[in-house]
């Protein structure tokens, strides 16, 4: 059995208190509030639509998934809740393993179109450790999931690690890649902030279609034919790629546990990203579940 890994939590963990937030979702224009709640051992991430009768509840895992259209969206016996990719990252990044996500419209907020806000309040709160060991999904074997010119594959090792290559054919996006282990530090620090991001020339295409109604500079990165309309800038030179890996563990967190493995993914969304997080759960050979004590 490992016994350690640096830089990663062996013991689960939620939040010391509750925390509220408020914002506009991206695609629905709607304002949302959220409660964070503290949850025992074993209960997982489980989000709730409090504005519904009998407040249903939606657990995040890949069961729910319902659809990966230009968002992560979970939904249960007619129910939905989108856009959680950025929360869910947030969660895994800092190691949070059980928590309550009270929610009283169908869409997470978008925030600044990053996962920091969601980090600087999940630190406001403060982690709680437990009494149960965390579980982990250790990778065994080689596992891959490729569509057109678009793969993820994923190797063994004992760490959560992410390679990850884009190209897109535009001069700001062309060919950045970026790798990195997952940890709580390196999540906060280089990751977290990095801010989701889309084409002028597709904004007014998916507005027509009912989509980013909410989507403004404040919240997106907004990339023109020569450069992007921010006034205030990147965050990072490669901002662009480090979303994307934002994005991916987001999805990957809906296994249900901690990945140890290095992942390296190239032009990846996020049906590509939920495919391979269904192959892995379904190839028993390729992984295993493990405790580190």
């Amino acid at each position: 059995m490992i016994t350690e890994i640096v830089g990663v939590e062996t013991i689960q963990q939620t939040i010391n208190n509750a925390i509220t937030l408020g914002g506009i979702g991206l695609h629905t224009g709607k304002q949302v509030n959220l409660t964070l709640k503290p949850a025992e051992e074993e209960f997982g991430i489980k989000f709730v639509r409090v504005d519904l009768p009998g407040s249903p509840v939606i657990e995040a895992n890949t069961s729910m998934v319902v659809d990966t259209q230009l968002a992560t969206t979970l939904g249960y016996n007619g129910y939905r809740i989108s856009t959680v990719e950025h929360l869910l990252a947030a969660l895994s990044g800092m190691g949070i393993d059980n928590l309550c996500i009270e929610a009283d419209n169908p869409e997470i907020p978008i925030m600044d179109g990053s996962a920091a806000p969601f980090t600087s309040l999940l630190e406001e709160a403060g982690l709680k450790k437990q009494s149960n060991p965390k579980r982990f999904l250790k990778i065994k074997k080689p596992i891959q999931v490729t569509e057109g010119n678009s793969s993820i594959h994923v190797y063994p090792a004992e760490a959560m690690r992410i390679s990850y290559n884009i190209d897109f054919d535009h001069p700001l996006l062309k060919n950045q890649s970026y790798t990195l282990v997952v940890e709580e530090s390196t999540f906060t620090q280089e990751i977290s902030p990095a801010r989701t991001f889309g084409f002028l020339k597709d904004v007014e295409n998916l507005k027509q279609n009912g989509y980013a109604k909410g989507g403004s500079l404040e919240n997106a990165i907004v990339i023109g034919n020569s450069g992007i309309l921010n006034q205030e800038g990147l965050r990072f030179d490669n901002e662009f790629v480090r979303h994307k890996i934002l994005d991916l563990i987001g999805d990957l967190s809906l296994v249900g546990l901690p990945i140890l493995g290095h992942i390296v993914a190239h032009r990846s969304g996020h049906t590509l990203n939920l495919a391979l997080v269904r192959k892995l759960l379904s190839q028993k050979d390729c992984s295993e579940i493990i405790q580190l004590s």
